[in-house]
């Protein structure tokens, strides 16, 4: 017997192009299925009836997985989205919950005691002091995967514009709700439903900053991500990411303790498969046109809740990376002149150099 798949990749094999993908697989299992049931009536007679309803049913199996292939296949080369669809229902779930400081949020408000001044202080030190009570302000700061906005708000109250995005409108209707509290800081806070990829084809280079936070353990494709954050970013604007890398020490604490024992987030909420590791994604920023700059190690302490720097990666980690500004190109073929005229002048004036054996007066 033929696979589906051996027979999908059979008509890949002959250079058959989508649109007539589903008519070649329906005459590849077609030809199976006759030579297959002429095989078995040869042998065992034309009145197995039973037999034959059989085959028509392998034949219908066939077709089904075969195009199940196909599909698949086709979404894979499809453009890619930094958006993943189980991911999005996670949070569909949550939404009403971001601003429970007791919840399931709770270590990400905990976690603005070291995220909201690694990203002031690693700002000032890109551009220098700022105005007293706002020190990031004058900056623009997009807010990826914002949620309910846990992060865009103490961002906004210093001072800085600040956009969030997230793709769940729930989420986005509970950040907007929160901050409707907060007339003057509305002012410099704004929120979108809306993918990063989406942003990004409007907003060239449009930010100072980029902000994702416990954000890129749930995407789908870090590459779209990676390069839609240099478009949005200005020359020698600033990423931050914070995340959790990918060890057996990560999968021990963030997934079977957090979630499955100490039920310090809900069960579900990480894919050890999508944890990145920091080498990986300095690998991954700088292939796109990143440096980055510092690599911080964090630990939860899940007695207090509260989070603390440490020298080790192998948990969680604070990354910035600073889109390289492009350096201008010489014009080689002025400086080849401007070289030649000023090594000719002195000879110009001394009439040329001095031959050999010219003497001194």
């Amino acid at each position: 017997m033929y696979s589906a798949k051996r027979i999908y990749l059979t008509c890949l094999g002959a250079g058959v192009k989508y649109q007539h993908l589903t008519k070649s697989v329906e005459v590849a299992s077609t030809i199976i299925y006759s030579r297959t049931v002429s095989r078995w009536v040869t042998e065992y007679g034309h009145h197995s009836h039973k037999r034959h309803g059989f085959w028509r049913n392998i034949h219908q199996s066939v077709m089904s997985r075969a195009m199940r292939h196909a599909s698949t296949t086709v979404a894979r080369a499809a453009p890619q989205s930094t958006v993943d669809p189980s991911e999005t229902k996670k949070f569909q779930l949550l939404a009403g919950k971001w601003w429970d400081v007791q919840g399931e949020f709770a270590p990400l408000h905990s976690m603005n005691d070291l995220r909201v001044p690694f990203i002031r202080d690693n700002l000032l030190n890109m551009h220098g002091g700022r105005q007293w009570g706002g020190p990031l302000s004058g900056l623009r700061i997009l807010d990826v995967g914002c949620g309910g906005g846990v992060l865009t708000e103490p961002l906004g109250r210093l001072g800085a514009d600040v956009l969030g995005i997230d793709p769940v409108e729930d989420s986005i209707r509970m950040a907007e709700l929160h901050g409707s509290f907060d007339p003057a800081l509305m002012e410099r806070v704004q929120y979108r439903a809306c993918t990063l990829e989406e942003l990004s084809e409007e907003e060239a280079e449009g930010f100072d900053a980029v902000v994702a936070s416990e954000v890129v353990e749930h995407l789908a494709d870090l590459d779209t991500f990676a390069c839609s954050c240099h478009q949005v970013l200005k020359p020698g604007g600033s990423l931050f990411i914070t995340t959790i890398s990918k060890t057996n020490l990560s999968y021990a604490l963030a997934i079977v303790a957090a979630e499955q024992i100490l039920r310090i987030v809900p069960s579900g909420t990480h894919d050890w498969e999508k944890f990145i590791s920091p080498v990986d994604l300095e690998r991954l920023l700088e292939s796109s046109g990143f440096f980055v700059e510092s690599v911080r190690g964090m630990l939860l302490n899940p007695v207090t809740g509260s989070w603390s720097w440490i020298e080790s990666t192998a948990i969680n980690y604070a990354l910035h990376a600073v889109k390289q500004r492009e350096e201008p190109q010489p014009d080689y073929a002025q400086s080849a002149a401007e070289t030649e005229g000023h090594t000719s002048e002195p000879e110009a004036r001394a009439g040329g150099p001095p031959g050999p054996g010219a003497g001194h007066n």
